[in-house]
């Protein structure tokens, strides 16, 4: 140890070191990072200007959207600075940093998902119910739960691993920081906190997937009830879009996280990292609230209203 010097910064890697690639990749993310962010704002704002949307659905989906604006803005823009400046180092604190709101932000969009699916659940299977049990206080404490549950879990341990030494080298292979990486970067035994990290994953996902699975499991059955064709197919339609997005977050994240003997990160890995830090936050606000009838209703709404003061102005 006296001989060691004490890190000051880490290398982050990226996807490719080929100068045209990253051009590319910095391009197509700008569009991503642009379309997604848009896409919540959307869905944040129509809630707050529509009186049409001041439903419990809405309510989550408007939350869901500004976690979504976090989650994206704390990885895409400075992994875009690294792949225009070419400047892959960043800060000891500044890596921490990252590495707490993405611990954080992410369980709580698994939190988030499971609240959702939970509401569907109760607005396809008790309808008559769902308004008085879905109500705002309840919509509130679900919400709520989901950011305290997320702090508590993930908090504590991120601190952990900030208090850890890091002795040299400082070379992670990634594009943002990883828990996983910063553990076998540092210069003591973590072999406590990778199974904490281990645990903690499994809580995570496992937990809020059963959710997931139990509300979607009770959905599909209603549905197959449903004594219409054309309404069937309407339910269905929709519930198999948000199946689809379930399938691509949970299946990546549980590759990436979940995995046994994993040690380091292979390129497919930062792959399938993009799977739910990239594609699947672009995918949500269109296919969970852009699609939704009120919702296009009250966009056009909103066009309309905003091209009459315009011609008017």
């Amino acid at each position: 140890m006296k001989n060691q010097t004490t890190v000051v910064e880490f290398i982050i890697l990226g996807l490719s070191n080929n100068h045209h690639v990253n051009i590319i990749l910095s391009v197509v993310l700008l569009d991503v990072f642009l379309l997604t962010v848009m896409g919540n704002i959307i869905i944040v704002t129509l809630y707050r200007v529509d009186h049409r949307l001041q439903m419990p659905m809405y309510f989550f989906l408007r939350n869901f959207a500004v976690l979504e604006i976090c989650f994206t803005s704390v990885i895409t823009p400075r992994f875009l600075y690294s792949l225009l400046t070419e400047r892959k180092s960043i800060s000891l604190p500044g890596c921490f940093l990252q590495l707490l709101l993405v611990f954080f932000l992410g369980a709580s969009m698994f939190c988030h998902e499971a609240v959702m699916s939970f509401d569907r659940y109760m607005a396809i299977c008790h309808p008559l119910r769902y308004g008085t049990i879905m109500n705002g206080r309840v919509c509130f404490q679900l919400v709520l739960s989901c950011w305290v549950m997320s702090f508590l879990i993930t908090v504590p341990p991120t601190f952990m691993v900030v208090l850890l030494p890091f002795c040299g080298p400082n070379v992670i292979n990634h594009f943002y920081c990883d828990t996983a990486m910063l553990l076998q970067l540092s210069c003591v035994d973590t072999g406590h906190l990778e199974v904490m990290r281990f645990f903690l994953a499994t809580v995570i996902l496992l937990g809020t997937l059963t959710v997931t699975i139990v509300s979607y499991g009770c959905i599909i059955s209603t549905i197959m009830r449903i004594p219409s064709t054309t309404g069937r197919k309407k339910v269905f339609s929709t519930c198999s879009a948000h199946l689809l997005v379930v399938v691509i977050l949970y299946s990546s994240s549980t590759f990436r996280y979940l995995r046994p003997g994993q040690r380091g990160v292979q390129d497919f890995d930062k792959v399938v990292s993009l799977l739910y830090c990239v594609v699947v936050p672009l995918f949500n606000p269109y296919i969970y609230a852009l699609r939704n009838e009120q919702m296009k209703e009250a966009l056009k709404d909103a066009c309309g209203r905003i091209s009459k003061c315009l011609r008017f102005s």
